[in-house]
C-alpha cells in the first residue's frame, strides 16, 4: 500500500476529471453531463480520503540485521523490496514488520540463521524497484520478497507500464539465481476512508492489476501470492485491531497475517515447503495461467506457480500453472516489550 499523500492521482484536475469520469461511465449508458457530474462526485471522494488519512510521519522501523542466529550453518540471505507495506509503515518495534516476521519464520522453519535486508521505500511505485534490485544484487540474496502496486493504483499508473516494471526486476532477479515471490496487488476498495463509487472502482482497479501481476511474474519465473482483500473482513469487524492508526495501513496482527500468507509460498519456493496433497481442496489445481490468475485475484491467500502437464509447460490456453489455497501458519501475538532477544521475533512459530 502507499502513504496517504498518494491517494490522488497526479495531473490537472481537469484531466482527473475526465479520466475518471470516462472510466465510471463505461457501460452504464450515461451522458456526457452525468459522466461529468460522477467525476465531479469521484473526485470530491478522492479529496475527502486525502484529508481523512493523515499523511506519512515516522519512517518505518529498521529491521535488518541477522535473524536466528543461534542456529547452525552458512545464513540465508533474503531482501525485501516494495512500498510501505513490505517495508512496515503503520507499526513501531522491528519484530512487527513484515521483514522481521518472515525472516524469523524462515529461521525457524529451516533451522538456520537469515541475513534479512530490507530496500523497501515508503511510497514506491512499481518503477522504483529497478533501483531497489541493483541495491538488492549486491547481497547476493537467495530469496526476495517483493509487496508493490497499491501506488500504481492510487497514482493511476498505466497497468501495463507497472507491470512491465515489475516483471524486469523479477527477471534480473531470477538470472541472478535469486527465487522471488510476490504479494500481488492489495484490494485497496477495502480501505473504509475511500467511499463508494471510489471504492468501487479502486477494487475493480486493484483485482485487475493483482492478475496482471500474477500472470507476469509466473511466466517470469517467479510466484505469487494473492494479498486482495486478506484485511477486508477482518477490518471490517475489527478496525481499530488489523489496521494502524491512519486506517491505511495494516497493523502489527495485520502485517503478521500477510506473512503468514506469504511464508508457506517461500519456503516452496526454497525447496522446503510441505508435500502438496494427492487430492487437491475445492478450487485448486492445475489450470491455465490467465484463469488462475484471475482465480486468485478473486480468492487472498492464494498461490499461483509454474506447472507441467505431461511434461509441457504450455496448453492450448497458454502456460499451466498450479493454484493452490495453503492453510496459513499459526500466528501468534508479538512478544512483550523487553523480551530479553531483540534480533528474532515471535511472529511465525
Amino acid at each position: 500500500m502507499g502513504v496517504a499523500g498518494s491517494v490522488v492521482p497526479v495531473g490537472p484536475r481537469r484531466r482527473q476529471a475526465w479520466r475518471i469520469a470516462r472510466l465510471a461511465a463505461i457501460g452504464t449508458g450515461a451522458t456526457a453531463a452525468a459522466a461529468m457530474a460522477t467525476g465531479g462526485v469521484l473526485l470530491g471522494q478522492a479529496r475527502q480520503a486525502r484529508r481523512t488519512i493523515p499523511m506519512a510521519e515516522a519512517p518505518p522501523p529498521r529491521c535488518d540485521g541477522m535473524y536466528g542466529a543461534k542456529f547452525p550453518g552458512p545464513p540465508l540471505t533474503m531482501v525485501v523490496l516494495g512500498d510501505s507495506s513490505a517495508a512496515g509503515y503503520g507499526v513501531h518495534r522491528r519484530r512487527e514488520t513484515p521483514g522481521a516476521l518472515l525472516a524469523t519464520g524462515l529461521s525457524r522453519r529451516l533451522h538456520r540463521p537469515v541475513l534479512l535486508r530490507r530496500f523497501a521505500v515508503v511510497g514506491a511505485i512499481s518503477a522504483a524497484l529497478r533501483h531497489q534490485v541493483e541495491a538488492a544484487l549486491d547481497c547476493a540474496p537467495d530469496i526476495a520478497v517483493i509487496l508493490i502496486g497499491g501506488n500504481d493504483i492510487t497514482n493511476r499508473t498505466p497497468r501495463g507500464l507497472a507491470v512491465r516494471y515489475l516483471v524486469e526486476a523479477v527477471r534480473t532477479l531470477r538470472e541472478a539465481g535469486c527465487e522471488v515471490v510476490v504479494g500481488t496487488c492489495p484490494d485497496l476498495g477495502a480501505i473504509r476512508p475511500i467511499q463508494p463509487p471510489l471504492r468501487w472502482l479502486a477494487h475493480r482497479w486493484s483485482r485487475q492489476l493483482a492478475a496482471a501481476q500474477t500472470v507476469a511474474v509466473v511466466e517470469a519465473g517467479g510466484w505469487t501470492v494473492s494479498l486482495g482483500d486478506l484485511l477486508g473482513p477482518r477490518f471490517a469487524a475489527e478496525p481499530h485491531r488489523m489496521f494502524a492508526w491512519d486506517r491505511f495501513h495494516p497493523s502489527a496482527e495485520g502485517y503478521a497475517m500477510a506473512a503468514a500468507a506469504l511464508l508457506p509460498t517461500m519456503l516452496s519456493a526454497l525447496g522446503a515447503g510441505q508435500e502438496r496433497r494427492v487430492t487437491p481442496a475445492r478450487g485448486e489445481g492445475v489450470r491455465s495461467l490467465p484463469e488462475a490468475a484471475q482465480e486468485a485475484a478473486r480468492h487472498a491467500g492464494t498461490e499461483v506457480s509454474g506447472a507441467q502437464v505431461r511434461g509441457r509447460d504450455r496448453g492450448p490456453a497458454g502456460r499451466w500453472a498450479q493454484l493452490r489455497r495453503r492453510a496459513f501458519f499459526g500466528v501468534h501475538a508479538v512478544p512483550q516489550a523487553g523480551s530479553a532477544d531483540t534480533s528474532t521475533v515471535e511472529g511465525l512459530a
